[in-house]
């Protein structure tokens, strides 16, 4: 055996630029799943859907306390907000804080709170239509009394424990701007888990 042939005989095997290669090849495709992985999820996350956490009574009993949500962001883009949704928005007072609350008046009506019961005026209904809020404990009434006009791109919402719920009866019209998404999917608990219907 020759000297080349001993030193070529004590390399590791598979070692050489080939192995550096492969390697860096290896770690290219990683790069490009998750790449490919962040281009799928992140406009879904930001666009499209988005998890919520329930915090607080003034939803009950529809929603309550520490149940897991998924928003979706994407219907409020093909159409409006329609009566009887539960939105979550921006607090119009500090848009850094997230609500849930349900659609009750819609851009260009009158709501009217009177004598425990809700009014909705609007071109269909010019004289008043009480408003049928079957998710409502039947033992629960609104209060105060209150008429509001909507403009363009203005909604009334409240909660449905109306008796804990700080909405606009106490801070005003939703503008649209402040809306994020209507709830979609309802993920805990467990036991609850499925679409939400808002009606």
């Amino acid at each position: 055996m020759n000297e080349n042939e001993e030193t070529a005989s004590s390399l590791p095997q598979g070692s050489g630029p080939g192995l550096f290669a492969r390697f860096f090849r290896e770690i290219w495709e990683f790069a490009k799943i998750i790449f490919i992985s962040l281009i799928i999820v992140l406009p879904i996350r930001f666009f499209v859907a988005q998890p919520f956490i329930v915090n607080g009574a003034s939803m009950e009993p529809t929603f309550k306390d520490g149940e897991y949500l998924i928003i979706d962001e994407l219907s409020y883009l093909l159409r409006s907000p329609g009566r009887g949704e539960v939105t979550v928005f921006r607090y119009p007072q500090d848009p850094a804080k997230f609500f849930i609350k349900r659609i009750i008046g819609l851009p260009g009506e009158t709501v009217i709170i009177k004598d425990g019961s809700v009014v909705i005026q609007n071109d269909a209904h010019p004289d008043g239509i009480l408003l049928e809020e079957t998710y409502l404990p039947l033992s629960l009434e609104t209060a105060p009394n209150e008429h509001t006009t909507l403009g363009a791109g203005e909604y009334f919402v409240l909660g449905d424990n109306r008796l804990k719920s700080f909405d606009s009866r106490q801070w005003g019209v939703l503008g649209e701007e402040f809306l994020v998404g209507r709830t979609f999917l309802r993920l805990w608990p467990i036991a609850e888990v499925g679409v939400i219907t808002n009606l």
